[in-house]
C-alpha cells in the first residue's frame, strides 16, 4: 500500500507540474475552427492540362510513378510545390525542423506568397521541435496549420509530455500515421516517407529505405476526400487554439529570411548537387514521362478510429481491405514492413497461405538495422513459427558506410527499412503508411493505395528482390526443415556467411530483446 501511495504521490506531483508548466499555453478545446474542403482540380494550368490529358487517355484508371530514390522523392515534392498554382494539402506524422524540413517549409511559404492555399496537418507527437516554425507559417494568410490529437500544452517539456501520457494514455497513445501530399487537386504523393533528413537520405546517422507513389487520375480525388475528413474531424485543432502569444507577421518575415538563407546553404551541399544531377532524368508529377496505369483505390482509416472501442474499430480501419487483397493470392505474396509483429492470428494466416501453396516472403528490419528493440522483440516472438510454417524471412542489414542500391548518390552511417508495401501474384500492389503490427491495426490511423497493375507490381518486386540480396539482407532460415536452430546468412566479399545469432548486434542488445520477448507488449508497439 505504501508503494502504491508513493506512486500516486509522484503522479500527483507531476500533474501539478504539468498544470504549472502549461498554464500559459493550454489548449482551448472550445476553439471554433472553420471547416474547409479541397479546391476543385486545376485544369487550366500547364501542369493541370498535362495531367488531365494523360488521365483522359486511361478512363477509370489512375497513373503512378514509384519513388525509390530518396533524393528524387525530395525533389519531386519541391518541384510540385514550385509549380502549384491553387492549393497544397499536406498530412504527415513527422515534419522535422532540419535541412530538408526547412527546405520544404521554404517552398511552401514561397507558394503561399504566390497565392496558393496551403493546409498543413501534422500529428502532435513529434511537433515540438518544429512548433515555432509552424506557428510562424500559420501567420501567413494563405497557410493554416492544424494538429491531430494534440497535447494540452503547445510546446510540452519532456516532463510535461511524460505526465500527460501517464494521465491520458488512452487518448495520446493513438496517433495519425498518415502521409499524403496533394497539389492543385491533380497529383498526390502517398507512401511511407515523412518530411525530414533521414527520409530523404540526407541524414548524418541512420537513413531510411522507403517507397512513395506519385499518383494522378481518379485516386487523387479520393485522397483529397480523405484529407478533408481528417482536416475537419473533432480530433484536429488549429495551432491558434493554444492560449498564449502566437507568431506575428514580423516573426513570419524573419522566418522567410531564415529559410531563404538555409535553402541557399543547402543548395551548396554535395547532396543537393548530386540531387540536381539526377533530377533531369527523374520523374515528378507534372513532367512528361511514363506512368504505370491501373484501377486503384485509396484506403484510409476513418479518423474516428482513435475514439472507437475494439468492437467498433473494424468498420473504421483499412485492415479488412488489405486482408481481402491478400486473400486473392494464388502464387506468391511479398510483404515489406519495418515493424512486423503479426501476432498469433497473423502468423496463422500467413502459414495457412503457405499451406495452400502460396509462397510468402517477408522483408523487415534486422536487430542491427533498427533502434526499436521492443519492436524487434515482438517480431522475434513469432519468427520461428513463421519459418516452420514455410514463410521466408529476410532482415535488412545495417550496411554502415556503404552506398545503397535503392538510394544511389548517397551514403550513410547506417540504413533502416521504412517502406510499407505488399505485392500479390505480381499483379496487386499496396503502398502506404501501414506497418504490419498491432499498433497500425488498432491504435494509429493509416492510409495507402491498392493498385491492380502488373507493371507497377514488377517494379515493387524488383525493389524487394534487390533489398533481399545477400549483400543487403540476412536470410533467416532453420538448420533443419522443421526444427533445428535459427541461422542468418548473408554475403561478405562474394562468400556466403552463416551466423548463429543476431548478426552485428552486441550480446547486451540481444539480451535486451530476449528480456522484452517475455513481456506482453505486442498491443503497445
Amino acid at each position: 500500500m505504501k508503494a502504491i501511495a508513493r506512486r500516486m504521490g509522484v503522479i500527483a506531483t507531476l500533474a501539478v507540474a504539468v498544470l504549472v508548466l502549461g498554464a500559459c499555453t493550454t489548449l482551448r478545446t472550445d476553439y471554433v475552427k472553420q471547416p474547409s474542403k479541397a479546391l476543385p482540380p486545376a485544369t487550366t494550368t500547364p501542369s493541370g492540362r498535362y495531367i488531365h490529358a494523360e488521365a483522359n487517355q486511361h478512363q477509370d484508371q489512375s497513373g503512378f510513378r514509384l519513388l525509390t530514390l530518396s533524393n528524387n522523392a525530395l525533389m519531386s515534392r519541391v518541384v510540385l510545390a514550385d509549380h502549384a498554382e491553387h492549393s497544397i494539402d499536406l498530412q504527415y506524422y513527422i515534419f522535422n525542423n532540419d535541412a530538408t524540413g526547412r527546405l520544404m517549409a521554404q517552398r511552401l511559404l514561397a507558394a503561399a506568397d504566390r497565392g496558393v492555399r496551403v493546409r498543413l496537418l501534422l500529428d502532435d507527437i513529434n511537433s515540438a521541435s518544429a512548433v515555432d516554425m509552424m506557428d510562424a507559417l500559420d501567420a501567413h494568410p494563405n497557410i493554416e496549420v492544424r494538429l491531430f490529437n494534440p497535447f494540452h500544452t503547445r510546446k510540452p517539456s519532456f516532463l510535461s509530455k511524460t505526465t500527460q501520457f501517464m494521465l491520458d494514455a488512452h487518448r495520446l497513445n493513438r496517433r495519425m500515421h498518415n502521409k499524403s501530399y496533394i497539389v492543385d487537386g491533380n497529383v498526390a504523393i502517398i507512401g511511407g516517407r515523412n518530411i525530414g533528413d533521414a527520409y530523404f537520405d540526407a541524414g548524418n546517422d541512420t537513413n531510411f529505405r522507403d517507397l512513395d507513389l506519385i499518383a494522378i487520375g481518379p485516386v487523387v480525388k479520393q485522397a483529397s476526400h480523405a484529407f478533408d475528413e481528417y482536416w475537419n474531424c473533432d480530433a484536429v485543432y488549429p495551432v491558434q487554439a493554444f492560449k498564449g502569444k502566437h507568431a506575428s507577421h514580423y516573426d513570419l518575415a524573419q522566418l522567410r529570411l531564415d529559410l531563404r538563407r538555409d535553402a541557399r546553404a543547402f543548395a551548396q551541399t554535395d547532396y543537393a548537387q548530386a540531387t540536381l544531377d539526377k533530377l533531369p532524368n527523374g520523374p515528378s508529377g507534372d513532367r512528361p514521362g511514363a506512368w504505370f496505369w491501373g484501377p486503384a483505390t485509396l484506403v484510409a482509416d476513418q479518423p474516428e478510429k482513435i475514439d472507437a472501442d475494439k468492437d467498433e474499430i473494424r468498420a473504421l480501419r483499412i485492415g479488412p481491405q488489405i486482408r481481402a487483397m491478400i486473400d486473392q493470392a494464388q502464387q506468391d505474396v511479398r510483404l515489406i514492413s519495418p515493424y512486423f509483429i503479426p501476432g498469433d492470428e497473423g502468423t496463422r494466416y500467413l502459414t495457412d497461405l503457405t499451406g495452400r501453396g502460396v509462397k510468402v516472403k517477408v522483408l523487415t528490419n534486422s536487430l542491427a538495422s533498427t533502434d526499436e528493440a521492443a519492436v524487434h522483440a515482438g517480431y522475434s516472438r513469432y519468427r520461428r513459427t513463421l519459418l516452420e510454417g514455410g514463410v521466408q524471412l529476410y532482415e535488412l542489414r545495417p550496411a554502415a558506410g556503404v552506398e545503397q542500391p535503392a538510394t544511389s548518390k548517397g551514403t550513410s552511417s547506417g540504413v533502416s527499412l521504412h517502406a510499407k508495401a505488399i505485392v500479390v501474384d505480381g499483379k496487386l500492389v499496396f503502398i502506404g503508411s501501414m506497418n504490419m503490427d498491432q499498433r497500425s491495426k488498432l491504435l494509429n490511423t493509416e492510409m495507402g493505395i491498392i493498385v491492380d497493375c502488373p507493371a507497377l507490381a514488377a517494379a515493387v518486386t524488383n525493389f524487394f528482390d534487390t533489398a533481399t540480396q545477400p549483400n543487403s539482407s540476412y536470410h533467416v532460415t532453420l538448420s533443419a526443415p522443421h526444427g533445428g536452430h535459427m541461422q542468418w546468412q548473408d554475403s561478405e566479399n562474394g562468400k556466403l556467411v552463416t551466423y548463429h545469432h543476431e548478426p552485428k548486434a552486441s550480446m547486451k542488445r540481444r539480451l535486451e530483446v530476449d528480456t522484452l520477448r517475455l513481456m506482453p507488449i505486442d498491443g503497445m508497439l
